[in-house]
């Protein structure tokens, strides 16, 4: 099984699932995220924030394949480029940080690995860029999927919360530790592999 994690641009930006394709949820304030919904065209909105993101800050999403097959994407952005980040109640994201807008896996590949592979693209890219921190917007009652990221699945690839809510609390992973606890694993990985030699390694145990 193979996987290959990729930038998203406007070549393969029909490789995300048709909702997320056509969502302007974060793209837009909520009055014209609405409008765009009902008499616009979102997903030409959609693509249009793309391809200004992509101009003006770089590499904005990542979509992970598997045997080539999409199975999942994450979108990530100044807060300055998401109005929609103004509106939560624990706003504004700060200033040192990129917001990590939405990330979804598609359910038959999830259970994988997938959305902490995402997460660890996110962060290796983002520490090229010299950027300090990734905030997100959690949803504690998250039921089934939409454009906020489950408060849960947050928590267990290393992000804290920051500023608590009942709902909706906004939380921070320091890249700093994402990278140093990536590069630890790295390293005791290829510690122990070093330590066996191949009639070793493949003993049955």
């Amino acid at each position: 099984m193979s996987r290959r994690l990729v930038n998203i641009t406007l070549d393969n930006l029909e490789d995300l699932p048709r909702r997320c394709r056509r969502c302007v949820f974060w793209e837009l304030d909520p009055v014209n995220s609405e409008r765009a919904t009902e008499s616009g065209d979102p997903g030409l909105e959609k693509e249009a924030w793309i391809s200004a993101t992509l101009l003006e800050w770089g590499s904005c999403g990542k979509i992970v394949y598997v045997d080539g097959v999409p199975a999942g994407f994450v979108l990530y952005s100044p807060p300055l480029y998401t109005p929609r980040s103004l509106a939560f109640p624990t706003s504004p994201v700060s200033a040192d940080a990129v917001l990590l807008m939405t990330a979804h896996i598609i359910p038959e590949f999830s259970g994988g690995g997938l959305g902490r592979m995402l997460i660890q693209g996110v962060a290796k890219d983002l520490t090229r860029r010299g950027v300090k921190a990734i905030e997100a917007f959690g949803d504690l009652k998250w039921e089934e999927p939409s454009c906020i990221v489950p408060a849960e699945y947050l928590l267990s690839v290393g992000f804290k919360t920051i500023r608590p809510h009942l709902r909706f609390p906004r939380l921070r992973l320091e890249l700093k530790n994402a990278v140093s606890w990536r590069e630890d694993v790295e390293v005791a990985l290829e510690r122990l592999l070093g330590s066996m030699t191949p009639e070793r390694a493949l003993r049955p145990v």
